[in-house]
């Protein structure tokens, strides 16, 4: 498989058992209460006139609890920044039901989509370095990866896709519904897929016309990322992307779940969905990376800067990666380049990631607030959870006065 992560990072098989609904929700009523703030996260925490009180930690620990209860999801895990300081983080219920492990503060979850933006500022990167345009074309003679994939002659409009018709979704095909390809032959590798979906899906519109969402394209965008700087794509991002975020734990998924990274969670299918059937080491560069909430906040702050933290990108390049795609529908929550925006950029920057047995969130705010959401299940219908997911952290966020957003 290629772009495989450090073999040293996997963790012995450990027996599983299913997670019957009952012993969910007992697990839960075990768990509940869970809401300490981890040593490391205590020291950064702001001043005490904007930490939340005993009081405020409480509700905010029952909110957490009753989102789990509503939705059958074993564990959260939550990270809350102001300012570029932690001043909140609470992981809690329930890991691995086999071995009654809790989700720690450190626990790392599948994120999913959420992988998007870290594949985009890892793009903006290159064109800072001058290695890369928006501009240039992907495939083809004339193209960053030229005929590596595929055979020639390709499909109408394979060869005018550009590096930003993929960041923008508008590449013309290749949307995520029942013809993803990301979801399709699992066995696969990267090569054969890509090879396989460039010679029967052909686009259905020309480029820059139209937005679908397209796991494919940031499929693509991985390897441009490899092509570029001649290494596997999860390595020169963890390498420069990550590492000067102070990020060391994130890495790309494994498919089985013997194969799990030391502290990731279990993921738990409902409605017969099935997690560990999924290739997700071949979506590294679209929805393949594992977490923790608290480096995705730390990631967050580091993207455009905060308070005594220096931001990964120029401002002139963050303006363009928060500008919205021209050919998405007008409205105030539009799709830019990796990025949900409100108010052209001005507003919230956010993200969501949903796979079976897992629910993502991580949201940056103008008025200097970041938080991210874990969630080691999910529910049909997907969008469902996922909104309660964006209300659960408005609610908590809002209960402490001070932390406008």
């Amino acid at each position: 498989m290629p772009n495989s992560p450090n073999q040293n990072l996997v963790r012995q098989p450990t027996s599983r058992q299913p997670l019957s609904r009952r012993t969910l929700l007992s697990n839960l009523a075990i768990t509940a209460a869970a809401a300490t703030i981890s040593p490391a996260l205590e020291a950064l925490a702001q001043p005490q006139s904007t930490a939340p009180t005993p009081q405020q930690r409480a509700e905010m620990a029952r909110i957490a609890a009753d989102f789990r209860k509503q939705f059958s999801v074993p564990a959260t895990s939550i990270a809350i920044s102001r300012n570029g300081q932690f001043v909140y983080d609470q992981a809690a219920g329930i890991a691995d039901a086999a071995n009654l492990t809790q989700a720690r503060q450190d626990s790392l979850f599948r994120i999913a989509s959420v992988t998007k933006p870290i594949t985009s500022v890892a793009i903006f990167s290159l064109i800072e370095q001058g290695k890369l345009n928006l501009n240039d074309k992907v495939l083809g003679p004339s193209g960053v990866l030229g005929t590596k994939y595929g055979k020639l002659p390709y499909k109408p409009f394979i060869t005018d896709i550009t590096v930003d018709h993929l960041l923008t979704h508008t590449s013309g095909g290749w949307p995520n519904d029942s013809t993803d390809p990301m979801f399709r032959n699992p066995s696969w590798d990267q090569t054969k897929l890509i090879n396989w979906t460039l010679a029967n899906l052909p686009l259905t519109r020309p480029p820059g016309t139209h937005w679908a969402y397209s796991n494919f394209g940031y499929c693509l965008l991985g390897r441009v990322i490899e092509q570029v700087t001649a290494e596997p794509y999860h390595s020169w991002v963890r390498t420069n992307i990550l590492g000067p975020c102070g990020i060391s734990t994130m890495q790309i998924a494994r498919n089985k779940e013997s194969d799990s990274a030391n502290n990731e969670v279990v993921y738990y299918g409902q409605y017969s969905e099935e997690p560990y059937k999924l290739n997700i080491t071949r979506m590294d560069s679209h929805g393949g990376w594992i977490a923790s909430s608290t480096e995705l906040v730390q990631f967050l702050n580091r993207v455009a800067g905060a308070p005594g933290i220096p931001a990964l990108l120029k401002p002139d390049t963050i303006k363009i990666m928060t500008t919205p795609a021209p050919a998405y529908p007008a409205d105030d929550a539009r799709y830019a380049r990796g990025w949900m925006v409100r108010n052209n950029g001005a507003g919230n920057w956010w993200h969501i990631g949903s796979f079976p047995g897992t629910t993502t969130i991580m949201v940056r705010t103008p008025t200097g607030i970041c938080w991210a959401a874990l969630c080691n299940s999910r529910t049909q219908p997907k969008d469902q959870i996922d909104t309660a997911l964006d209300q659960m952290m408005r609610k908590i966020v809002r209960t402490v006065p001070a932390w406008s957003v």
